[in-house]
């Protein structure tokens, strides 16, 4: 593990938490650097790594394997939540929040971070293929069911594909960009890529919420065990099974054992379905993984060794 992207990481998210305590920064200032990073650093970063990528069969199981951990969630969500009779709004939060990791804001830095830069296109490939299709696609559908709205139409889950920007870099990666790009614009992709981690850890920080929700505590532990530590050890044997090896085997654990995603968690919020338990879930989980990602890492260099 790269202990200085990592330490620097720990540096962000103190930082971050630190201004929000000091109300030193405007109110929306998280919003903003999230905006940032969507529009100009994580394109940056897809356009510097996906050109890097060789198709091969062991990338369309990468692309699989959270489309399969989504319905291992949804399955241990729905009877969990029966037995533990958990509201139904709790349920639905806890079935957004295993499903979708927060595998490219937090994933991105934190693959770097543990499995070094040669690893980051496969992370691309997990998240754009995985988690945004689930977000776009499943994950509304279970948002719209949950809230009482209309589950969207096919046309709105494309134009919510399309519209998003990451999308046009990712088709221009895979397409015209080359894989050794002119030194200038290299030299430009790394340093805007470059900046995601520190943008990112900021804005987390700036938004964290560390509440502890007493009377939803039950589903609270249940949704971060199920995300940090039992899913992706399901996944483990799933991705043998698919045929993963090595980096991309890695990856995909990893990748998996992310903190629920920023982004699933507002939405949530937004529609009024359990927003304590969401807004807690995403701070503690992302606390927490600072210490279970490092330790899955141990995990996977003793069953790969």
């Amino acid at each position: 593990m790269a202990f200085d992207a990592f330490a620097l990481m720990l540096a962000m998210l103190a930082l971050g938490m630190l201004f929000a305590r000091l109300r030193v920064l405007p109110a929306n200032s998280a919003e903003t650097l999230n905006l940032v990073v969507l529009y100009v650093c994580l394109p940056a970063a897809i356009l510097l790594n996906v050109p890097k990528l060789r198709f091969d069969v062991s990338l369309l199981a990468l692309a699989a394997l959270p489309w399969l951990v989504a319905g291992l969630a949804w399955a241990a969500v729905r009877l969990l939540s029966r037995r533990l009779h958990f509201r139904r709004d709790e349920a639905v939060v806890l079935v957004l929040l295993t499903m979708l990791g927060n595998t490219s804001y937090v994933g991105f830095p934190m693959i770097e971070a543990l499995l070094g830069p040669q690893a980051l296109p496969y992370a691309v490939v997990y998240d754009q293929f995985g988690t945004f299709l689930l977000l776009s696609t499943v994950g509304m559908i279970v948002l719209a069911r949950g809230s009482g709205d209309s589950a969207p139409s096919a046309r709105a889950i494309v134009l919510r594909i399309v519209r998003f920007p990451p999308t046009w870099a990712l088709v221009f990666g895979l397409t015209l960009m080359p894989e050794q790009p002119p030194q200038w614009i290299a030299l430009a992709l790394e340093r805007l890529s470059g900046v995601l981690v520190m943008l990112v850890m900021l804005a987390v920080g700036l938004g964290i919420q560390l509440r502890l929700p007493r009377d939803e505590i039950a589903p609270l532990a249940t949704g971060l065990a199920l995300k940090l530590v039992l899913l992706p050890l399901l996944s483990l044997p799933v991705a043998w099974l698919l045929g993963m090896r090595g980096d991309v085997l890695q990856v995909g654990v990893l990748e998996t054992a992310m903190p629920p995603m920023i982004t699933a968690a507002a939405l949530a919020i937004t529609h009024g379905l359990a927003p304590r338990l969401a807004a807690a879930i995403v701070g503690y989980g992302i606390v927490l993984s600072l210490v279970t990602l490092p330790l899955w890492r141990l995990v996977l260099l003793q069953v790969s060794g």
